[in-house]
């Protein structure tokens, strides 16, 4: 996995702890740890923030979601069934998401 930087890049200098946090146990510990591998964890992080809502971190983490091997069939799939468990408009603004990553323009 590439080191995780993007807490020092954007948040270093106002939030140092948060960005260690953020870059070093988060990415570097937590997200490197063999119990789960890298799809499913993807699996399970895309799934938290839609349910979250959280859809301004949702595009990075759908986009290491394909990278680690979730294709459009089972990204499609996962939102519609969370469609009916956290809300049919969350699920519409997720699939926005998903259509500008699976499908390149």
């Amino acid at each position: 996995m590439v080191k995780q930087t993007a807490g020092r890049e954007q948040l270093g200098d106002f939030a140092p702890e948060f960005a260690h946090l953020n870059d070093d146990i988060l990415f570097g510990e937590v997200w490197s740890n063999d119990k789960l591998n890298q799809r499913d964890r993807s699996f399970a992080t895309v799934t938290a923030l839609i349910s979250m809502g959280a859809f301004e971190q949702l595009p990075y983490h759908m986009q290491k979601a394909k990278e680690n091997g979730i294709s459009q069939a089972e990204i499609s799939t996962l939102i519609t069934h969370l469609a009916f468990y956290v809300g049919w408009p969350k699920a519409w603004s997720a699939f926005n998401i998903a259509k500008d990553i699976y499908i390149q323009k």
